[in-house]
């Protein structure tokens, strides 16, 4: 296989796959939309409390990205972020979680 047909493959390897840095980008831009969404907003205070947790209980960000797939894509429907957030997270689900 060359390097032009090779799929990235998280069963084979995650090599080429910059798991943590992608998650690390998806969770920034949780904490961008979190920060436009008002004192006391459900997804605020929800969002709030599952980082808070992830980080009381040593998890790195793509432990919580998987384990948020379904809120977090909600928040993207939200603020209508499928080009951007949206896509991350699916590609994060695919090839990392």
């Amino acid at each position: 296989m060359t390097a032009e047909t090779q799929t990235l493959d998280r069963y084979i390897s995650f090599a080429g796959i910059d798991c943590d840095q992608r998650a690390q980008q998806l969770v920034a831009r949780v904490r961008q939309h979190m920060a436009s969404l008002a004192e006391g907003s459900q997804w605020r205070d929800y969002f709030a409390t599952k980082l808070a947790e992830a980080e009381r209980r040593g998890h790195d960000e793509l432990y919580f990205v998987g384990s948020q797939v379904n809120a977090l894509r909600e928040l993207f429907a939200l603020f209508e972020d499928d080009e951007w957030g949206h896509e991350l997270l699916e590609a994060l689900e695919e090839e990392c979680c």
